[in-house]
């Protein structure tokens, strides 16, 4: 395997490992529909807003990598309008779409025909590579305060 085939399979990898710290899939699992939108004492959001976040962020960053006429998210729009899911359905709809988005970045990233180290078409300087690295940081620190909120809540570890 050469080293840009070893980079793609590593950054599949990291997309959704659990090596170090929990994963998305283990930090949404289990979540009460009754806290699933209230911010925990000393905390700055819910675990809906979070998990909004997460998908939007993630969803926004691949469309920049594979749009031509890809328009950014606004700050605030990389957030939801409220604290609490708006539907009962909307929870179990944003994890599908954020494991969705997930397997697509993967997809991404083990696609030959994409040069890791190009600059993308339309942005600024931004390479594939970084651009798939933001996608797994921004995860990674976004998951941690998930668990952090779930702990704040009472309920983690699950079950």
């Amino acid at each position: 395997m050469d080293q840009t085939e070893a980079l793609r399979d590593h950054l599949q990898k990291a997309l959704a490992w659990e090596d170090a710290h929990a994963g998305f899939d283990a930090a949404v699992a289990g979540v009460p529909a009754h806290l699933q939108g209230v911010v925990p004492q000393g905390q700055a959001h819910s675990l809906w807003q979070l998990l909004e976040h997460l998908r939007l962020t993630q969803w926004d960053l691949l469309d920049f990598c594979t749009n031509p006429a890809y328009v950014g998210l606004s700050m605030e729009q990389h957030w939801p309008p409220s604290v609490a899911p708006p539907t009962a359905a909307a929870w179990d709809e944003a994890i599908v779409r954020f494991q969705a988005d997930r397997d697509a970045v993967q997809r991404l990233a083990a696609d030959r025909a994409v040069n890791l180290f190009d600059r993308i078409p339309q942005g600024s300087g931004q390479t594939y590579l970084r651009s798939l690295l933001l996608v797994i940081d921004h995860n990674a620190y976004h998951v941690g305060q998930f668990v952090i909120a779930r702990r704040a809540l009472g309920i983690w570890p699950p079950g």
